[in-house]
């Protein structure tokens, strides 16, 4: 678990992490797909969000499937992650 770090224009992978309290500035943030990372009490300032690897992979099917007329699919995905409370 990352607490109470305060990250400035770094490159941060996110994969599995647990980040408690830290302040992000400028930072590129990095998923890859592997286990979510999880953010308590953070921070963000004009941060860049990256999907690499599986993430990217997934990312690019989405936009197969909207682009070959799969877009109710692509939009309940869209709703289900959105949806407050969740």
């Amino acid at each position: 678990m990352q607490s109470s770090v305060s990250y400035n224009h770094q490159t941060v992978v996110l994969d599995g992490e647990v980040f408690s309290g830290c302040d992000f500035a400028e930072c590129r943030m990095v998923y890859t797909g592997g286990e979510p990372p999880r953010f308590e009490s953070c921070s963000f300032d004009a941060c860049e969000w990256k999907f690499e690897e599986a993430a990217a992979n997934t990312l690019a099917y989405l936009k197969l499937m909207w682009n070959v007329g799969a877009k109710p699919a692509v939009q309940a995905t869209i709703k289900e992650i959105t949806v407050v409370g969740r």
